[in-house]
């Protein structure tokens, strides 16, 4: 009897002693900053205890603050061996998208995976808004990094409008910032200067929510100012671009057809104010560039074009490969063009304009030639290390 009572006696000393550990570790590792001492404290509570799940995901996060990714992928690897969680899940999503790799496919592989556990931990717990906000990262990411795919989008904005219904996920800034990042790239720029401010609104300290508020009014100003002015072209060299406007610069377009993939597209050459809102299918339009609108950011490649009617319009390229793009003076054709308006306040400020969008620059004709697979690339995203 006396023996029974001893070896329950140290089990609970010892876990205790393991509880006390792991809390004061938990404790120290509250900081942005890596503390050595909770790194201490956590291995010897994860030692006593590898059960201890909480214990090792602390650790794995308290190893990421000094930028060792392999131990504290370890960890979070080794708290999933105890016990599949929805902690150790999202933050694998995370720092596999972090990770610096040696190749591209393991690049890829890892914003695939990155997806994988982020969806795994959101069905552990539905109602967990961080890990709604962690697979739209996971989805942004995707959407970059993998194909471009205006589906992947949609899973991305609908996965952050699932966290923001969490009081605790709706309070971060991080996820107003990636949330406007997504925005400004499905062209809906009111909602995303809305949710660039709102970022701003929830920790005034971070600058990247208010320089990319900046960067996106400067970009807006700069396609209105260039359309209403017609690129700040002179009146006779603009007429002399338009009238060197000719059908058979519509290349492989010219003739009222196309064939592609063994299927045959009508196409019928229509002014640019002839366009409806939206997509217009078996339409193209032909136009001079007039200028270049610059951007901070590199997506997307956005330029000005004018047709035989003088009408001006903005066009935004996405895919395109870095140092690619069309100069002043070449003539392009858009075969079925997405035709946006943009037309709101914000600020003191308004923006009237509309613009062409393509998805992809191969579908375009540049001075009578198909532009060639070269010129297509995925855009780059930018990660911040901060708590996603």
């Amino acid at each position: 009897m006396y023996l029974l009572h001893y070896y329950i006696t140290e089990d609970a000393e010892q876990e205790n002693r393991t509880m006390y550990l792991y809390l004061k570790g938990r404790a120290l590792n509250v900081m942005p900053q890596h503390s050595k001492e909770a790194e201490e404290l956590l291995s010897r509570a994860v030692k006593l205890d590898p059960k201890l799940v909480d214990a090792w995901n602390e650790l794995g996060e308290c190893y990421w603050k000094k930028d060792n990714i392999e131990e504290a992928k370890n960890c979070f690897y080794g708290a999933l061996l105890h016990a599949r969680n929805k902690v150790s899940l999202r933050n694998l999503s995370m720092i596999l998208r972090q990770e610096q790799v040696a190749s591209a496919q393991q690049r890829l592989d890892n914003i695939k995976q990155g997806v994988a556990y982020a969806k795994e931990a959101v069905e552990l717990d539905a109602n967990d808004g961080i890990s709604w906000a962690v697979l739209g990262n996971a989805y942004l990411s995707s959407f970059f990094t993998l194909s471009q795919d205006p589906r992947t989008l949609k899973f991305c904005m609908s996965a952050y409008q699932r966290a923001e219904k969490d009081v605790v996920a709706r309070s971060s800034p991080d996820l107003h910032y990636n949330k406007a990042v997504a925005l400004k790239y499905e062209e809906e720029y009111e909602l995303a200067l809305q949710s660039f401010s709102c970022a701003q609104a929830l920790d005034p300290t971070w600058e990247a929510p208010q320089e990319k508020e900046k960067q996106l009014v400067k970009y807006l100003d700069s396609v209105q100012e260039l359309v209403a002015l017609k690129g700040k072209v002179k009146a006779k060299k603009l007429q002399q671009m338009v009238q060197s406007i000719e059908s058979k610069q519509l290349g492989p377009y010219e003739g009222g057809c196309y064939t592609a993939k063994n299927k045959t597209v009508t196409l019928e050459p229509v002014a640019l104010k002839k366009l409806q809102l939206g997509i217009n299918l078996e339409k193209v339009v032909l136009g001079k560039v007039v200028c270049s609108v610059h951007d901070d950011d590199v997506v997307p490649f956005t330029f000005c074009m004018i047709d035989r009617e003088e009408t001006c319009m903005a066009v935004t390229v996405y895919n395109l490969a870095q140092g690619k793009g069309v100069i002043i003076g070449d003539t392009v054709a858009v075969p079925e063009p997405y035709l946006t308006k943009v037309h709101f306040k914000y600020k003191q400020k308004e923006w009237n304009f509309s613009s062409l969008r393509v998805e992809s620059p191969v579908v375009l004709v540049v001075n009578g030639r198909k532009v060639g697979q070269d010129q297509q690339a995925s855009a780059q995203l930018s990660t911040f290390k901060r708590t996603e």
